[in-house]
């Protein structure tokens, strides 16, 4: 059950010029759905990418990674669900590559100018058969309005698609910023199963990206957590098909700091779906540690919060056992921790103040709180002016059921 997360209107999803978006229906897993998803880009586009941190890395991201370092110009993506191809040694990488090959095939380009994604079930073969068969199809069903189908194409257990748009004037030149993403369970920073996708038409030089799509990773894909799992796919791809006018060859470029702000947006819209629609998730939770020396010891507080399966339970229950977050604080790491200038807020209701339970706070305001969809969690280290956000899901009895039963 999605937590706050809106149906897709098609009409709201603008088309981006220089990319075009086709879909077939392999059988990859199951019969009759959508699981095959070809992109193409204008040969004026650049790309940038973000990856599992993960060790067994998944082939096509070894793929994918390989390319991009090689080649300068990416003429086109393949994505296929229902099977991750991790796990899955030399055969993987071979299969991997075949379907890179029979892109490269459809649309008379070169093999290491397609980047190939898959998602779903680990340690199984790739049955890639299957969609070298399907891609004709994928090919003739190729057009700019096609990012609704895109994002059902790549769903695994979501229950809604996920995808964002937005338009916007920058240095006299309308810019148009489309992206996708799925994922709603094994989901945790170093790139969470996640897959996002974001194109815009705006014109980037391939340092700038690559140095904008990390920073904004950082910021978003790099700071939800469902489960604290890493997957072996999880990939965050940018596209710039510098079809609009405006270039950004530099930080200093004209219109640098606008292009960064619009890509942040949609990175977070996106980011922030795969948690309202988190496996099972009942309630959206925000936790923004504050008051931290350092980045680094915020992220260690606030992952220490939401990857608590203790914490992530009481507030399923809606049970304002709040000394767990505490606890959490406590354990993060941060060695010299002065816990007698820690305060702890759970929406507008102060709980702990100076490390302690505060004197006016009642178990019927925090209960109050927790009553609701979306939560704030907002922690004061009292160390430094530093502060970082996080946004993770609670964890319900539909979680094990889903994941218990996802090979069936």
């Amino acid at each position: 059950m999605a937590v706050n997360l809106p149906i897709l209107d098609p009409e709201k999803l603008f088309p981006v010029p220089g990319i075009e978006l086709g879909y077939a229906q392999a059988g990859i897993k199951k019969a009759g759905r959508k699981d095959l998803l070809l992109m193409t880009l204008s040969a004026k586009s650049q790309v940038a990418g973000v990856f599992t941190l993960n060790r067994f890395c998944a082939a096509p991201v070894q793929i994918c990674k390989a390319h991009l370092l090689s080649q300068p110009t990416i003429r086109a993506i393949v994505i296929n669900t229902g099977n991750a191809n991790a796990g899955t040694g030399d055969q993987g990488l071979s299969d991997a590559r075949t379907s890179c090959h029979a892109v490269a095939e459809l649309l008379q380009i070169r093999d290491d100018q397609v980047l190939p994604f898959s998602t779903g079930v680990i340690l199984e073969p790739l049955p890639i058969q299957k969609i070298v068969d399907a891609l004709p199809t994928a090919k003739q069903n190729l057009k700019a309005h096609a990012w609704f189908d895109a994002a059902n194409t790549i769903m695994t257990t979501d229950t809604l698609p996920k995808a964002y748009s937005q338009k916007k004037v920058i240095e006299g030149f309308e810019i148009t910023m489309t992206g996708i993403s799925k994922g709603a369970g094994m989901i945790h920073p170093n790139m969470a199963t996640m897959l996002g996708f974001i194109g815009t038409d705006a014109g980037v030089s391939k340092s700038v990206l690559h140095q904008l799509t990390q920073e904004v990773a950082d910021a978003s894909f790099n700071a939800i957590t469902i489960d604290g799992d890493t997957s072996t796919n999880d990939s965050f791809i940018v596209i710039a098909s510098g079809q609009s006018g405006l270039m950004i060859d530099s930080k200093t470029s004209p219109g640098f700091l606008e292009l960064k702000q619009m890509l942040l947006d949609v990175a977070l819209q996106l980011a922030q779906m795969i948690v309202r629609d988190g496996e099972g998730a009942t309630k959206f939770m925000t936790i923004r540690v504050a008051g931290g020396k350092t980045l680094e010891e915020c992220r260690l507080v606030g992952e220490a919060i939401a990857h608590s399966p203790l914490v992530k339970t009481a507030f399923y229950a809606n049970d304002p056992n709040l000394g767990r977050i505490l606890a959490a604080i406590g354990y993060a790491g941060i060695t010299d921790l002065d816990v007698s200038g820690v305060q702890l807020y759970l929406g507008d209701v102060w709980v702990a103040q100076n490390g302690g339970r505060h004197p006016d706070y009642q178990e019927a305001d925090g209960q109050r709180v927790m009553q609701e969809a979306e939560i704030l969690i907002r922690v004061e280290l009292g160390r430094g002016s530093v502060e970082r956000t996080m946004w993770t899901c609670d964890f319900s009895h539909e979680y094990v059921s889903i994941n218990a039963d996802y090979r069936s």
